[in-house]
């Protein structure tokens, strides 16, 4: 009788142990079992080997692991940007004032056209002029209301902005050969912004360099002559590069205007060395993204985009006032020694001013910062 009861006891302990498996049985197919068994045993071993076997792994297991990627990346765009800009600007070293910008916060109601699409587009540009004022001027005043007013605004966006810099150059040209007073040229960079989407368009050496969790990343590329790829497209447009000068004559390779300067830029389907057509970048904005510092090149030479980051956050912290902070880092700049105009636009993300984070650096530590490294590669290359 003792042992029957044992048996019976055995058998019901046996069928509830097989109950208690089948509920606890996991939703998904046996083999992502099987993967998630093996990356539990060798996490805390092979972390990162694990990772890497995921992402390369059949497709059943790549959907399991992008699930959990979609889900980050849904927290983070789940964020609407509340836009707040600040300007300054100041002759700086020079004897004359060159430089301009512009801030629109609504191109819509600025031009009074309707666009489709939900909330305002932004608008912020600074203009470096060279050789007079005249350049820079006519692109502020003309190059937002030729993009407005393209047929395929806002729908295709990219496109308009590449039309409109290239069509604000023709139209400058012809003011030029009406009013050679105006001849002078201008660097341009301009930011777009609607809803979480943010569009730079650069041509020359203005920057626009994003604070991202404290980090600086830059939006945009120098135009220099000492840039490889600005190099081989100079050469095969027929230009040269001289002592780190396009045509012997500009530091920059990109830029509106410059008409009256000979060999620069050809009229018709021939293109000269010296273009108006800008790069592009576009990016989705995130709760991580804090502030974005537009500035003309008098900015940058004495300001690395991690310092100019550094900088704004710390003053945004101590008074969250984005005009002011403008204007501290234009009067730093001039403290620094920099002599050329001064132009600096910033655009915050956030009503809060940017939290104290300890940002993560590199374990290499460099001797020498991106930017000198850039200018030594340059020399060598002359």
């Amino acid at each position: 009788m003792c042992v029957n009861d044992a048996e019976q006891v055995n058998i019901e302990r046996e069928n509830f142990e097989n109950n208690s498996k089948q509920q606890q049985q996991p939703p998904w197919p046996p083999h992502c079992n099987e993967v998630l068994h093996t990356q539990m045993e060798n996490f805390d071993k092979e972390p990162r080997l694990i990772s890497s076997s995921v992402e390369n792994s059949v497709p059943l297991r790549s959907i399991c692991e992008d699930s959990v990627v979609i889900d980050g990346k849904q927290n983070l765009l789940n964020f609407a940007p509340t836009l707040r800009s600040g300007e300054w600007s100041d002759i700086g070293g020079r004897p004359y004032m060159e430089d301009t910008h512009v801030c629109i916060g609504d191109l819509s109601k600025k031009f009074g056209c309707k666009i489709l699409g939900e909330g305002p587009i932004s608008f912020y540009g600074v203009f470096d002029g060279h050789g007079g004022k005249g350049a820079a001027q006519f692109v502020r005043e003309h190059l937002p209301r030729i993009i407005v007013e393209d047929a395929d605004f806002p729908l295709e966006l990219e496109k308009v902005v590449t039309r409109a810099f290239m069509e604000t150059d023709a139209a400058f040209a012809k003011s030029c050969s009406l009013e050679s007073t105006l001849s002078s040229g201008t660097t341009a960079i301009t930011v777009m912004i609607f809803g979480r989407s943010l569009l730079v368009a650069n041509a020359g050496d203005c920057r626009a360099v994003l604070s991202r969790c404290g980090l600086a990343l830059d939006l945009s590329k120098d135009h220099r002559p000492c840039s490889t790829e600005e190099r081989m497209r100079i050469e095969s447009l027929g230009g040269y590069v001289d002592d780190g000068y396009l045509n012997g004559q500009l530091s920059v390779t990109r830029a509106l205007g410059n008409w009256h300067l000979e060999g620069m830029k050809l009229k018709g389907e021939r293109s000269g060395p010296l273009s108006a057509e800008p790069e592009l970048k576009l990016i989705t904005l995130t709760k991580e993204d804090e502030f974005l510092i537009i500035g003309s090149d008098g900015i940058w030479d004495v300001f690395t985009s991690r310092n100019a980051v550094d900088f704004a956050r710390r003053r945004l912290q101590q008074h969250n006032d984005v005009k002011l902070c403008c204007q501290e880092m234009v009067e730093e700049a001039i403290k620094r020694g920099a002599t050329d105009n001064l132009t600096v636009v910033i655009v915050s993300f956030q009503l809060e001013p940017p939290p104290h984070v300890v940002v993560k650096r590199g374990r290499v530590r460099r001797s020498i910062s991106a930017e000198a490294l850039e200018n030594l590669k340059c020399l060598l290359e002359l």
